[in-house]
C-alpha cells in the first residue's frame, strides 16, 4: 500500500480505448490517480465530470489524470464517450491496481456487507513518489482539492 513518500508500483493496464498504459510512461510528470467504484453511477459520474471539467487546469500544471475501476474496457469506453472524458480509465478487472493501492475494503450498503472499491485518490510526483493520499473521498469539491494540492506541491522546494 503506497503511502506518502513511497514509490508507486510499476503497473500496466488496459484503457477504455484498448491501449496499454504503464505507470512508468508517466515518469517525469505529475499524476493524479483516482479509484472509483463503478461506471455510470451517480457519484462516480459526478467525480469523472469534475475531473473532466478541470482537466485543462491539471494539464497546465503538467499533470495527467487517470481513473481506475474494476469495470471492463467496453464499459469504460461507453462511460468515457458518454461523459466526454479526455483522460484514460484503466479497466482493473483483475483488481491488480486496486489491491496494489489498497482501495478494496469491506463496505456496507443497505445493511449488507461486501468488498468494494473505496473512493480514493493519489497525487504522485514526477519522481514517482506519492505526495498526497485521499481515502474515503466525498465527491463534491474533491477534484478542486486535488488541483489545489497539486498547485501547492509544485511550489514546494
Amino acid at each position: 500500500m503506497p503511502d506518502i513518500g513511497d514509490r508507486i508500483p510499476q503497473l500496466s493496464g488496459t484503457t477504455g480505448a484498448g491501449d496499454t498504459l504503464r505507470l512508468s510512461d508517466c515518469a517525469g510528470q505529475w499524476l493524479v490517480l483516482y479509484f472509483y467504484p463503478k461506471d455510470n453511477t451517480p457519484g462516480c459520474t459526478s467525480e469523472a465530470q469534475a475531473f473532466r471539467d478541470l482537466a485543462r487546469r491539471f494539464a497546465a500544471l503538467d499533470a495527467r489524470i487517470i481513473g481506475v475501476s474494476r469495470d471492463s474496457v467496453a464499459s469504460h469506453q461507453r462511460f468515457a464517450d458518454k461523459q466526454g472524458l479526455s483522460f484514460p480509465l484503466i479497466a482493473d478487472v483483475d483488481e491488480t491496481w486496486c489491491r496494489a493501492f489498497d482501495v478494496i475494503h469491506e463496505k456496507v450498503l443497505y445493511g449488507k456487507h461486501h468488498m468494494g472499491v473505496v473512493r480514493s485518490s493519489f497525487l504522485i510526483g514526477p519522481d514517482g513518489r506519492v505526495r498526497q493520499v485521499w481515502r474515503g473521498v466525498r465527491v463534491p469539491g474533491h477534484a478542486q482539492t486535488v488541483l489545489d494540492a497539486l498547485a501547492a506541491a509544485r511550489d514546494e522546494p
